[in-house]
């Protein structure tokens, strides 16, 4: 039950994150795979905090995997962002 909730929780930022548009890439399925091998990274460390497990679904898991995933999408575009070169630095 709990991997089955950080895979939802997961999923909705992933739907929440795709009605941004600001730098979201043109395929979805990269920012898909990131927030499930996010979730599933958060997930992990929120069972070696005892917040929940493998097995029971937990509220604080759910918060910090929810919050972990849209950071790290967030993070993702944010990267983006700085690595495309504005106008004025191309040559």
């Amino acid at each position: 039950m709990g991997i089955a909730l950080w895979s939802g929780c997961a999923l909705v930022v992933f739907f929440v994150v795709q009605r941004v548009p600001y730098a979201r890439p043109a395929g979805w399925i990269g920012e898909l795979l990131a927030a499930l091998i996010s979730a599933l990274a958060m997930g992990v460390v929120a069972t070696a905090l005892d917040f929940g497990g493998w097995k029971e679904p937990d509220w604080r898991a759910a918060l910090f995997v929810t919050s972990g995933c849209a950071a790290m999408i967030g993070a993702i575009r944010l990267i983006r962002i700085l690595g495309t070169p504005t106008p004025s630095q191309k040559s």
